[in-house]
């Protein structure tokens, strides 16, 4: 069965920073990309940046680039969010999406559960 698990949301002030994680499980992380995606309060889902399954490629949306850094450690089936310099409209649920294949562009068949990030003074 496959899971996904995040965790490592909570409340921050602006300008500080988190590192959300997503704990994989139950199909071979090393040979699939991953996506995060955040859904802020009464809006859609935003994709926010993706690695390929070696993590030697990323993107990122133009809304968090040169703020967030994606990593995975494939030997700890272990997808990461570096989120600094975080500002108010970063307030959202973080979702960590397995790909379908090697990339993160295509499609994703699996999802998490979600982590609450809270950007407030």
């Amino acid at each position: 069965e496959v899971q996904l698990v995040e965790s490592g949301g909570g409340l921050v002030q602006p300008g500080g920073s988190l590192r959300l994680s997503c704990a994989a499980s139950g199909f071979t992380f090393s040979s699939y990309g991953m996506t995060w995606v955040r859904q802020a309060p009464g809006k859609g889902l935003e994709w926010v940046s993706g690695t390929n399954n070696g993590g030697g490629s990323t993107s990122y949306a133009d809304s968090v680039k040169g703020r967030f850094t994606i990593s995975r450690d494939n030997t700890k089936n272990t997808l990461y969010l570096q989120m600094d310099s975080l500002k108010p409209e970063d307030t959202a649920v973080y979702y960590c999406a397995k790909s379908i294949d090697d990339t993160w562009w295509v499609s994703y068949d699996y999802w998490g559960q979600g982590t609450q990030v809270t950007v407030s003074s």
